[in-house]
């Protein structure tokens, strides 16, 4: 696979279309990574974008498009959890690309792929506790309730019974040793998704405390989204697409039917900070046979009340 087919934006036609970015406007970028949706926003009208990413490795990418965008970019660094001690000014909408980036799994170095083999780190700031710290030194029956409510894996007390007994007489320092520790409770099986799937997703979760962030982010969206702003996510699974929908549904009238395209005018009146929240929208088989990490993507947006500042 070529570099620029890795670091495809997944439903980059939908985010824009949702997003719908004017000339004049204001935007953020709330999870940069390579600048896929910054560079496709900033091509589509003649508007600022501010990205926010926790990660260091991408401030080439950013350095790059404010030497092309000049004032109608800007980057702050941090995570999308702290949006607004990030932003002071009001914005016109927010797109969230949530989960680990393709160049994050793709970077050999980070830890986040079970199928290359690397110190066990998963850090997406590159900084604080890492997933190694966690796999020796979590509590067994805590590290088998994390993998089970993080991961949904059915086995996770059998893995963390033998990760502990494991890490008893050896440390457990790589990807490819957490994953073979697995795969003596659940070995491959040819044409299924890889067991140690669901323990990695668990473990760089609570590495990053992406579910929390993402609360805390769609939280701090509707607090930074001007009147008829939109907020765009796109998210990769359950766990994810459970909390934005569930958001969207507590903060937005039951939804009636409309243009996806729609403002918030003739909207029903309510005291709820959003006028819609959309139903979830589907990559195209088209894009999921281009770029296969569209497979497991879902979009959901929503709009702010018009009246609302």
């Amino acid at each position: 696979m070529t570099e620029n087919a890795r670091h495809i934006p997944v439903m980059l036609k939908e985010v824009l279309q949702t997003l719908a970015p004017k000339d004049g406007e204001v935007y953020v970028d709330a999870t940069f990574g390579n600048g896929g949706y910054s560079e496709a926003i900033l091509q589509a009208a003649d508007c600022k974008v501010i990205a926010i990413d926790r990660d260091p490795s991408v401030l080439p990418r950013v350095n790059e498009l404010k030497a092309l965008y000049g004032d109608r970019f800007d980057f702050k660094a941090g995570t999308f959890g702290e949006l607004t001690n990030l932003i002071s000014e009001k914005v016109n909408g927010v797109v969230f690309d949530i989960g680990v980036s393709s160049m994050q799994l793709d970077d050999d170095f980070r830890g986040f792929s079970f199928s290359k083999e690397a110190d066990l780190d998963m850090r997406m700031s590159m900084s604080g506790t890492s997933a190694k710290d966690i796999v020796n030194t979590m509590p067994e029956k805590e590290l088998a309730d994390l993998i089970y409510q993080y991961g949904e894996e059915k086995k996770s007390r059998q893995i963390a019974h033998k990760i502990a007994l494991y890490r008893e007489t050896k440390e457990i320092r790589t990807t490819t040793e957490l994953a073979e520790i697995i795969y003596c409770v659940m070995p491959k099986k040819f044409g299924q998704i890889d067991p140690a799937t669901r323990t990695f997703q668990a473990i760089r979760i609570a590495v990053n405390d992406e579910l929390q962030q993402l609360k805390d982010g769609l939280s701090a969206a509707v607090s930074a989204v001007s009147g008829d702003g939109r907020i765009v996510v796109v998210d990769f699974h359950s766990l994810e697409d459970r909390i934005v929908k569930t958001f969207f549904a507590e903060n937005a009238p039951k939804r009636v039917h409309t243009s996806r395209y729609k403002t918030t005018e003739d909207l029903p009146a309510s005291d709820l900070p959003l006028a819609y929240a959309s139903k979830a929208v589907m990559p195209t088989e088209e894009e999921c046979l281009l770029n296969p990490r569209a497979r497991s993507a879902k979009l959901r947006y929503a709009v702010k009340r018009k009246e609302l500042i």
